[in-house]
C-alpha cells in the first residue's frame, strides 16, 4: 500500500516537509531565541490568508507559527517566521496569568512521576497505604483554573496515582484513590498534596491482552478479504485528492491533528466550493465526580496535549483494511527538528450499501446503485483514550464526521452500592462520569464567500378552518442574522437543523442553494453555570455558534487554553455581535458524548461515536447520483442483477 511522505511544496497548503521545519529552527536560532532550556511546544503552518490563496496563489509565502516555551524560567514567545524573507516577523511574550500557559511538554509526564518519587509527603502517603513507590505510577494531568492557594501564574501539573505490579500490567485497575499532588513543574516543587486516607486499591486484572484473563481466542471468525484488484478510485497529486466529484486537500497540524481543505464538488463542468477548511477546533473532557481528589479533572486534549502530535503510525489490516494509501505528516519535536509521523493519515473508499433503489410496478423497471464513500481518517492517543477522527465524503455530496472513543477509562476506587457520579465496572473498580465533547470549526464557502445560516425546524399546525384533520404540519425558517442570535441548542423534538444559505446563487427551481449540517443533539457542556470549566470550556455549552470570519480565530476554546482563566475564544470572538447576513462565515458545531460507563467497557472501551452531518439542500438540481452506473462486481448473480425492466 502506497505511503506518501511530504517531497515538495507545490502548493501554499502543502502538507510541510521535514526542510521546511528544519529551517524554521535555523531562522529562530540565528534570531537568538533558542537556549538549551528552551522547548519547540508547537510548529505549524501559519495558513494564508483565503482570499490571497484563491485570488494569487503562486505570489504566497510559506510562514510557520511557532510557540517557544523556556523550561528554567516558565517565559514563553509566539512568534511567526517567513521562509521567503527568512526571518521571525511577529513575535510576542505570553503572560502567564492573562495568556494561561503553553501545552504541556512531552519531558514534562514522567517530570511529574520523578518529583513525587522524591517528596517526603508523597512517600509518607504511600507508606501510610503500605505501597513501594516503585510500583506507582502517576499521571500527569492538566490543572484547569481553581482557587488553590499558591497557583496563580505557576505552572501546575496534578497527579493521580495507580498501581503498577509489573512492567506489563495496565495500571488503570489499580487506582489509588484518596491521595493527588500538585506540582510545579517550573520550580520542580510540590506545593499541595491531597490525602482524604487510604481506601483498598482494587485489584481486578485490567490486562485485556494477556490470554489468561482474556481466555482463547474464538475461532468462529472466516476471513473478509477487501480488494481493489484495479486500484482506488482516487487520484493523490501532493496533497491534492480528487475523488469521483469531490476535490479536497489533505492536511494535517500538530494541534488539530487532520485538517481538510477547499472542499468542493465537481458539477456541470465547473468545481463548486463547500468548505474552505474543516478541522476539529477543541475538544474537551470535563468529569462529574465532586471529590476533592478529582473535582478538577477537564482535560482539552487538543489545547492542552495537542492530539496531532500523538497520532499512531496506523497499520494495515489492524486500523485500516482494504486498498489503502497513507500519507506521513510532519511536526517539529521539543528541540525543533522535524519529525516524521509514519502513516499518520490512512485515506481509502468503502462500500457502503445501497445508494438508491426503486422496483416500479407500472413501468417494470428495477434499479439499485451502490454508495461508496471516501474514508480519510487518523487515530491519536491520550493517555487512556484513543480516538479516531474520521471524516467521510459521500457520492451523493454528503460530507460526514465521527469521532469515536475507545480506550480505558479512567478509574477511582468505587465507593459503594448507590454512589451517585461514577460507575462499578469490575469488583471495587469505579468509571467517573464524564463527557468527551469535541468542536468542529467549519470555515464554509457554499458556492461563495457569501452565505448565511438559517435555522431550520418542524412546526406542527393546530386543528383549524385550514387545517380541519388535524395532519398539517410544516417548516418554520429563522435567519440568524447575528453572532448573538446564532448561538443556538440542538432540538430534536423540533428536528432542528442549520441551512447554510448562498442567497446570492440560484439552483434550476429559483431557490438559494444550501447544506444543511444536521446535529445529534446530545447533550452539551453538563457543568454548572459560573463553574471553572464552565467558562473555560464555554464552546460545549451550545451546539451552534456562527462567526464572521477572522484568519486569527482558529480555536473554541482560544489560542492558549492550558490554565487559561476562561472566556477566550467563542465567547471572545462574538463580542462584537457582527452581522452575519451574506457576509464569510465559520460555523462551529459542539457535539459529543455523555458516558456513564458501563461493566462491558472494562478492561477495554469498545468504540463509541459522536458526530454530525452536511448534505446538500437544493444544491443540486436534483439528484446527482443519477450518472453511478449499476454494480458489475463479481458479487452480482449476473451481469443485470442491479438493473433490468423496459425503458421505452
Amino acid at each position: 500500500m502506497p505511503t506518501l511522505t511530504p517531497q515538495l511544496v507545490d502548493h501554499p497548503l502543502a502538507l510541510p516537509i521535514a526542510d521546511e521545519i528544519a529551517e524554521v529552527r535555523s531562522i529562530i536560532a540565528a534570531a537568538g531565541w533558542i537556549a538549551d532550556t528552551t522547548r519547540f511546544v508547537y510548529v505549524g503552518l501559519e495558513e494564508p490568508d483565503k482570499y490571497a490563496l484563491y485570488d494569487r496563489p503562486g505570489e504566497l509565502d510559506r510562514r510557520f507559527r511557532v510557540l517557544l516555551h523556556d523550561v528554567h524560567d516558565a517565559a514563553s514567545v509566539d512568534l511567526v517566521v517567513s521562509l521567503g524573507a527568512r526571518k521571525v516577523i511577529a513575535q510576542r511574550t505570553l503572560d502567564a496569568v492573562s495568556d494561561g500557559q503553553l501545552p504541556i511538554l512531552d519531558e514534562e509526564f514522567g517530570l511529574v512521576e520523578q518529583i513525587l518519587s522524591a517528596d517526603p509527603g508523597w512517600l509518607r502517603a504511600l507508606a501510610d497505604r503500605s505501597l513501594d513507590v516503585s510500583q506507582v505510577r502517576v499521571a500527569p494531568l492538566s490543572a484547569g483554573v481553581f482557587q488553590f492557594e499558591g497557583e496563580h501564574g505557576r505552572r501546575i501539573l496534578r497527579g493521580l496515582a495507580f498501581l503498577q505490579h509489573h512492567g506489563k500490567d495496565h495500571a488503570w485497575a489499580h487506582p489509588i484513590d484518596g491521595l493527588v499532588a500538585f506540582v510545579d513543574v517550573t520550580a520542580r516543587e510540590v506545593l499541595r498534596i491531597i490525602d482524604t486516607g487510604p481506601v483498598p486499591v482494587p485489584t481486578t486484572s485490567g490486562n485485556y491482552d494477556d490470554p489468561s484473563v482474556t481466555g482463547p481466542a474464538r475461532s468462529t471468525q472466516k476471513p473478509i478479504e477487501i480488494t481493489q484488484p484495479q486500484g482506488p478510485s482516487f487520484t493523490v497529486d501532493g496533497n491534492l485528492v480528487e475523488w469521483e466529484k469531490w476535490s479536497l486537500r489533505v492536511g494535517f497540524d500538530a494541534r488539530e491533528g487532520l485538517v481538510l481543505h477547499q472542499i468542493g464538488f465537481r458539477d456541470g463542468g465547473r468545481l463548486r466550493p463547500i468548505v474552505h477548511r474543516a478541522s476539529i477546533s477543541e475538544m474537551v473532557v470535563p468529569y462529574g465526580d465532586p471529590s476533592p481528589i478529582r473535582s478538577w479533572q477537564n482535560y482539552f486534549d487538543t489545547g492542552e496535549y495537542l492530539v496531532g502530535r500523538y497520532a499512531n503510525a496506523l497499520e494495515l489490516g489492524c486500523d485500516c483494511v482494504g486498498d489503502i494509501t497513507y500519507f506521513d505528516a510532519v511536526i517539529a519535536d521539543e528541540t525543533g527538528n522535524p519529525r516524521i509521523l509514519r502513516n499518520a493519515i490512512c485515506m481509502h473508499e468503502e462500500d457502503f450499501g445501497v445508494l438508491w433503489k426503486h422496483t416500479d410496478l407500472w413501468s417494470g423497471s428495477h434499479e439499485v446503485r451502490r454508495q461508496r464513500r471516501l474514508v480519510i481518517s487518523f487515530f491519536t492517543t491520550i493517555g487512556n483514550y484513543d480516538y479516531g477522527f474520521f471524516w467521510y465524503l459521500y457520492l451523493d455530496g454528503t460530507i460526514e464526521f465521527e469521532a469515536k472513543a475507545t480506550g480505558i477509562p479512567f478509574t477511582s476506587a468505587y465507593p459503594g452500592p448507590g454512589h451517585p457520579y461514577s460507575s462499578e465496572i469490575a469488583p471495587g473498580l469505579g468509571a467517573p462520569y464524564h463527557q468527551h465533547l469535541f468542536n468542529a470549526r467549519l470555515d464554509m464557502m457554499v458556492d461563495g464567500h457569501r452565505n448565511r445560516v438559517d435555522e431550520v425546524e418542524s412546526k406542527r399546525i393546530p386543528i383549524g378552518p385550514d387545517n380541519p384533520h388535524g395532519n398539517a404540519f410544516t417548516l418554520r425558517r429563522t435567519t440568524l442574522a447575528s453572532e448573538a442570535l446564532a448561538q443556538r441548542l440542538a432540538d430534536n423534538e423540533a428536528g432542528r437543523t442549520w441551512h447554510i444559505v448562498n442567497p446570492e446563487v440560484t439552483n434550476g427551481l429559483g431557490q438559494p442553494v444550501a447544506y444543511v449540517l444536521y446535529p445529534e443533539g446530545k447533550e452539551p457542556l453538563l457543568a454548572a453555570e459560573g463553574s471553572s470549566i464552565a467558562g473555560r470550556a464555554a464552546f460545549a455549552a451550545k451546539h451552534l455558534w456562527v462567526t464572521r470570519y477572522s484568519p486569527v480565530e482558529r480555536y473554541a476554546a482560544g489560542d492558549f487554553v492550558n490554565q487559561h482563566h476562561g472566556g477566550a475564544g467563542l465567547p471572545g470572538y462574538v463580542a462584537a455581535d457582527r452581522a452575519l447576513e451574506n457576509e464569510d462565515l465559520v460555523v462551529w458545531h459542539s457535539f459529543g458524548l455523555t458516558h456513564f460507563p458501563r461493566p462491558e467497557d472494562w478492561p477495554i472501551m469498545p468504540v463509541d461515536y459522536a458526530g454530525f452531518v452536511l448534505k446538500p439542500h437544493g444544491f443540486f438540481d436534483g439528484n446527482p447520483t443519477l450518472d453511478v452506473p449499476a454494480a458489475t462486481s463479481a458479487h452480482c448473480r449476473e451481469a443485470a442483477a442491479c438493473h433490468g425492466g423496459s425503458h421505452e
